[in-house]
């Protein structure tokens, strides 16, 4: 019986680790054009599938299906997905289902919202985004 000698090459589970964490940090630079907060943390990024050779599919969705740029940011995150060390292909998968809810947000994006002054006009309402943009003025 042989024994290989360890490598240092990292395993396929590893890479994909590598490459997930790269997909991220690209995603994170992408912003919402109407809230200061990238789409990753927003909560926009519902999946991201990484098959054998770097292709890559995200699945997002948008805050509204009315968004203003619902034909414009699937291909902006598509364009960063696919410039990222290790990505062969990227395809982009925008889905309305599960809608969108503020509770999707990362807990750093929704502290960063209430620090600017943002709040929610109609929490419990999916698919909108009910906001307030400005200050408010303190509860009495």
């Amino acid at each position: 019986m042989t024994h290989e000698p360890p490598t240092n090459e990292p395993t396929p589970d590893e890479r994909d680790g590598e490459l997930r964490t790269r997909i991220v940090a690209a995603l994170r630079t992408v912003m919402d054009p109407e809230l200061p907060v990238n789409l990753y943390d927003l909560g926009l990024i519902y999946a991201i599938e990484i098959a054998p050779g770097g292709v890559v599919e995200v699945r997002m969705t948008l805050t509204t299906p009315n968004c203003p740029v619902a034909e414009t940011m699937p291909g902006q995150v598509q364009t960063k997905v696919a410039a990222v060390d290790g990505v062969t292909a990227a395809t982009i998968d925008l889905v309305w289902d599960p809608p969108w809810q503020r509770e999707m947000m990362s807990e750093d994006a929704q502290l960063q919202l209430e620090m600017m002054g943002i709040e929610w006009t109609d929490p419990g309402k999916p698919r909108t985004t009910g906001l307030t943009v400005g200050r408010t003025e303190p509860k009495k």
